[in-house]
């Protein structure tokens, strides 16, 4: 079943900043995040005739990740995990507290939250996205839950 160019229009319309915010947060900035999602869509629409079902936001979110992978691929300056993109919080000054703990975080696991809570994703298209089962995302989002909780609640008792 291939993607029509309408469905991907309408993703596009209603998701893009969604997308850009998530994607940001890998490529370290909007300008890189917008390229990222236009050159997804563009890769999307190019070859929708390979998508096969399922949810077409998240077959495009992968497609724009990649995209964003590549473009911190060709970023010298700050070098990538080839593996596992290390997504980071843009405006750290705004919760310096929230900003840190998220950086602790393991990279999968900051991946997942940032899919989960700046692309608002479901646990199943991030399953697609990342190449996982939802159980897995389930428990990532969970054993990342449990450390932002401790990690925001030792910083509470600190400031007493």
């Amino acid at each position: 079943m291939a993607a029509s160019e309408q469905a991907l229009e309408v993703l596009y319309r209603t998701r893009y900043l969604g997308f850009v915010e998530a994607l940001a947060t890998v490529t370290r900035g909007y300008d890189g995040a917008h390229d990222a999602v236009q050159e997804g869509f563009a890769r999307a629409l190019a070859s929708r005739s390979k998508f096969n079902g399922g949810s077409l936001e998240a077959w495009v979110m992968r497609i724009a990740l990649n995209a964003a992978i590549d473009t911190r691929r060709r970023d010298r300056a700050r070098p990538l995990d080839e593996a596992v993109p290390d997504p980071q919080i843009l405006s750290p000054e705004r919760d310096q507290t929230l900003a840190a703990a998220l950086r602790d975080l393991p990279p999968k696991r900051r991946l997942v939250v940032f899919l989960r809570y700046f692309a608002d994703l479901s646990y199943a298209d991030i399953a697609t996205v990342t190449g996982t089962s939802e159980g897995t995302v389930a428990a990532t989002l969970n054993q990342a839950h449990a450390a932002l909780r401790a990690a925001l609640s030792e910083s509470k008792e600190i400031e007493r």
